[in-house]
C-alpha cells in the first residue's frame, strides 16, 4: 500500500478525483458511457480512476481484489429500464463504491481521522444528487448555458461554515456554478497559496452543494487569506486554510 493515500486529506483528494470521473461518465459523456454498457457483453463495471478518467471494464481477476469492486453487471439492466432510472441506479451503486474505497483506505485512520474523512465527503453532494439534478435541469429547460450560469443562483454570503464571507455590493451578473468540480481542475493544497493571485478556481459551498467559479484578486500568504471575485461581481474574503483543509477549493488549469 506504499502508493495508497494515507491521510484523511489524501484520501479525500482520491475520492474527489474518482467522484469527478464518475460525474463526467454519467453526465457530460453519458452517451459514450451508455454505448459502452452493451448488454450483450459480459459483466461490466464502472470505474472512476484517481487521475480523473473513467472506464467501463470487466471486474478484476485477482481474488480478493486490491480495492473494493464496483457493482457488477451494470450493462445487463440497461435496456430493461428507462434510461434516467438506469443512470440513477448506476449512480447509487457508484456512491456506495466510492465510500467503500475511501474507507478501505481510511481503515488505518484513528477515530478522529475517520470522522474528518466522513465529514469532508458528506459536505459534498452525492453522485446520485448530481446526476439527478443534471437530468432534471436538462428536462426542465430546453436551452441552458451548460455551465450553471443562473441569475437566481447567486452565492449567499455566510452559511454554516462561517468563513467570514462578506457579501459585496449587489451582484452585477450571474454566478457561474456547477454540481461537481471540473475534471481539468485539482484540489488546492497549502503550497498553492503564494501562487493563487490571478488564478481561476472553483469554490465549493456546502449549503448550496455547488462549485462556484472565482478568480483570485489578491492573496496574503502570511495570513492564509485571499480576496476572490465571483463571475457575478461579488467580492469575498476567504480563509484559505480552512477551505483547503476541507477540500473545498479546486484550481483550474491555466
Amino acid at each position: 500500500m506504499a502508493d495508497h493515500p494515507r491521510s484523511a486529506e489524501q484520501i479525500h483528494r482520491d475520492y474527489q478525483a474518482r467522484f469527478g470521473a464518475l460525474v463526467k461518465a454519467l453526465t457530460d459523456e453519458v452517451d459514450e458511457f451508455y454505448e459502452q454498457c452493451d448488454p450483450e457483453k459480459e459483466n461490466l463495471c464502472l470505474y472512476g480512476e484517481p487521475d480523473g478518467s473513467w472506464a467501463v471494464d470487466l471486474p478484476a481477476e485477482e481474488v480478493p481484489a486490491e480495492l473494493p469492486e464496483p457493482c457488477l453487471g451494470i450493462n445487463f439492466a440497461r435496456n430493461g429500464m428507462a434510461r434516467r432510472d438506469w443512470l440513477a441506479l448506476v449512480a447509487v451503486h457508484s456512491d456506495a463504491w466510492l465510500l467503500s474505497v475511501a474507507f478501505y483506505y481510511g481503515a488505518r485512520l484513528d477515530s478522529e481521522g475517520r470522522a474528518k474523512l466522513f465529514k469532508t465527503i458528506n459536505d459534498g453532494p452525492t453522485l446520485f444528487e448530481v446526476v439527478m439534478e443534471r437530468a432534471g435541469r436538462a428536462s426542465a429547460a430546453p436551452a441552458t448555458t451548460g455551465n450553471g450560469a443562473d441569475a437566481a443562483a447567486q452565492p449567499a454570503a455566510g452559511g454554516s461554515q462561517q468563513r467570514n464571507r462578506q457579501a459585496a455590493d449587489q451582484p452585477t451578473g450571474a454566478a457561474v456554478w456547477s454540481d461537481a468540480p471540473q475534471a481539468s481542475g485539482r484540489l488546492a493544497t497549502m503550497s498553492d497559496i503564494p501562487k493563487l493571485k490571478g488564478r481561476r478556481a472553483e469554490l465549493y459551498w456546502p449549503d448550496d452543494k455547488k462549485w462556484y467559479l472565482i478568480t483570485f484578486h489578491s492573496v496574503n500568504p502570511q495570513e492564509n487569506n485571499a480576496q476572490a471575485v465571483y463571475t457575478s461581481g461579488e467580492i469575498e474574503e476567504l480563509d484559505l486554510q480552512e477551505i483547503i483543509q476541507d477540500g473545498h477549493l479546486s484550481i483550474l488549469s491555466q
